[in-house]
């Protein structure tokens, strides 16, 4: 597997990493055995990127990681996230970006991870009513106890990003970046590059919509929380399959899957961008890993691009686009 630097924070991480959340909720049933095959073949192929949040499975992601950890820990960079409380009970959520929060937030990861330090800590979600230099100056107490080593953000704006790293510097900034979801072309990374922090890419397969594998919202697990996505919804979801359709006919003149090729555009084109393509099939893993050994020319990008302009995409990305900075 190849390996790309970690923001300027000297360690470098598996150019593709691995996104834990559905292995504990959103995409139906759930297999913890299966999952943890899963990560200990993620290791065997290279890949060491973990990434969580206290949000997925409320907890229960942090502790099945925390399982997997055992014994491995010095060989993985394990990210996790604060800010998005869940109540079990009513299943509402909140954003808590106050500094009370993020300690007690940071406390509880690490104990349903085992660890002693977070390598990656994230603010899951922004609450503009909190002074992002507020919270970040909370993150960064974190870091002079030596309870996380390197600090993130997810799904804000430029310029809240710069506001952030003036105050102590940003490793990560993780949002949502595809093929179908192109909106951080228009500046978030080229500050990046600018501030020489590594754009982390979650959904890169659009929630495996990219990967031309799903015929239709009904053939979804009736919890599986796509369902109520708006681009899965059925107007959007016959617009999104051309696009689908478009991109499997390109992968295979390329020799490859569908999945392989959004992974590929996405190393190929962004050199500080790491993709964290979820799952908890192993096979699947294997399939996405090959991605990192795509080579994909020039025309090739600009053929995809065309494919997948800007805003080509039927729908929102979310039903509420709340706590998205643009």
């Amino acid at each position: 597997m190849k390996r790309r630097p970690l923001g300027r924070s000297g360690r470098d991480v598996s150019a593709i990493g691995l996104g834990c959340m559905g292995m504990s909720e959103f995409y139906g049933p759930t297999d913890d055995e299966q999952s943890l095959d899963t990560l200990a073949a993620a290791l065997d192929l290279g890949i060491d990127f973990l990434d969580t949040a206290d949000a997925y499975g409320i907890g229960r992601n942090e502790e099945l990681v925390g399982r997997f950890l055992k014994g491995r820990r010095d060989r993985v960079v394990l990210a996790t996230k604060f800010a998005i409380v869940r109540d079990a009970k009513t299943g509402s959520r909140r954003i808590d970006n106050s500094p009370a929060y993020v300690r007690q937030a940071c406390d509880a990861s690490l104990k349903r991870l085992g660890i002693d330090t977070i390598d990656l800590y994230y603010s899951h979600r922004r609450d503009p009513a909190v002074p992002v230099e507020d919270m970040v100056g909370a993150m960064a107490e974190l870091v002079t106890a030596g309870k996380v080593r390197y600090l993130g953000l997810s799904e804000v704006s430029p310029a809240t990003l710069r506001r952030a790293h003036a105050v102590h510097p940003i490793t990560a900034l993780q949002s949502e970046y595809s093929l179908w979801s192109r909106e951080p072309e228009k500046e978030t990374l080229a500050t990046c590059r600018e501030l020489g922090i590594t754009f982390v890419a979650y959904s890169p397969l659009g929630r495996a919509f990219l990967t031309g594998k799903i015929e239709s919202p009904e053939s979804l697990a009736p919890d599986d929380f796509r369902r109520s996505n708006p681009r899965f919804a059925a107007e959007a979801f016959a617009r999104n399959k051309k696009l689908a359709d478009s991109l499997a006919d390109f992968a295979k003149k390329k020799g490859a899957t569908s999945a392989q090729i959004a992974l590929a555009w996405i190393l190929a084109k962004q050199p500080h961008v790491v993709p964290i393509p979820g799952t908890r099939r192993r096979h699947y893993l294997t399939e996405n890993a090959a991605a990192a050994d795509i080579t994909l020319t020039p025309a090739d990008i600009a053929a995809l691009d065309a494919l997948f302009p800007p805003q080509a995409a039927a729908g929102e990305r979310y039903a509420s686009m709340a706590n998205i900075e643009s």
